[in-house]
């Protein structure tokens, strides 16, 4: 299939260079200043272009903009006449509905999904761990499905069609597995170095990884630990009253995840009511 790319950021380019190595041909891509190297390096001999002209002559149209601007950037092409009846436009959204690619399926084009569930920090981590992933696909009918299906598992991807209505979902709980779990490991790193301990990210990294081999062996509910589920409310109050001077902002977020923790906890049956209300009561105060 003849592939243009518009949008050729970490996510774009390194989808594109796994349809190529796959057999599909990338025709064009677009981008923004610094997506030059970026095609240069990883896609040789592809043209960088505009995004009308390198769309118009693709087969599949891959949208790798920003979530914000999917459905402008679907609407500035078709009114330039880029879409037609028999082709394919796709985003690589997992938040995304559809209904962003309208404009172009007005024009008759068909609207695919394409979301591999994955962080790309750059694009060769991208091209490296893309390859096994889960991929979430959507499509108006079962051909769509079958096209969409291919095109994830050419990317080396499980893929499963994700209902349009659940795609919110679908993307906040990646939210919570990935970009908060960063965001927690820096607050972590923070308080570490508060508390002298040397090179704190070395220091996590043997804690981080056991816990997501947990995660993966036992799931959630088993591999939980820590001072909420064992109902140890000094604890958590000594926790927040350091927080509260070490890193204020990040009290809310303390107070939160372990109210889940206290949930997951009593599911587990390890939690005693007695046990669970002396934590309520140390968080409330914080609240």
């Amino acid at each position: 299939m003849d592939i243009a790319i518009i949008g050729a950021g970490r996510a774009g380019t390194a989808v594109a260079v796994l349809w190529q190595r796959a057999g599909h041909r990338i025709v064009a891509a677009s981008g923004r200043a610094s997506t030059a190297g970026r095609v240069s390096r990883h896609l040789p001999g592809v043209p960088l272009l505009d995004a009308a002209h390198a769309a118009r002559d693709a087969e599949l149209v891959v949208i790798g903009v920003p979530d914000d601007v999917i459905g402008q950037t679907v609407h500035e092409l078709a009114g330039v006449g880029v879409f037609a009846p028999g082709r394919w436009v796709a985003h690589l959204s997992g938040a995304t509905p559809l209904a962003a690619l309208d404009a172009a399926r007005d024009v008759g084009a068909r609207r695919l999904g394409v979301h591999p569930l994955q962080t790309f920090p750059d694009v060769g981590s991208a091209i490296e761990r893309i390859p096994g992933c889960t991929v979430a696909i959507g499509a108006d009918d079962d051909e769509g499905a079958f096209v969409a299906e291919r095109l994830a598992e050419d990317l080396g991807g499980r893929p499963f069609r994700l209902a349009d209505d659940h795609r919110a979902v679908y993307h906040a709980a990646a939210v919570f597995a990935s970009n908060y779990l960063v965001a927690g490991a820096a607050v972590a790193e923070h308080l570490l170095e508060v508390a002298g301990v040397p090179d704190p990210l070395e220091a996590l990294a043997p804690l981080q990884r056991a816990t997501v081999a947990n995660l993966a062996r036992i799931g959630p509910i088993e591999a939980l630990t820590g001072p909420a589920v064992r109902g140890d409310a000094g604890t958590v109050a000594r926790n927040l009253e350091a927080v509260a001077v070490a890193a204020p902002e990040a009290v809310d977020a303390y107070v939160a995840m372990a109210r889940i923790a206290l949930d997951l906890g009593m599911r587990r049956g390890r939690l005693s009511p007695q046990g669970r209300a002396a934590v309520e009561e140390v968080l409330a105060r914080w609240t």
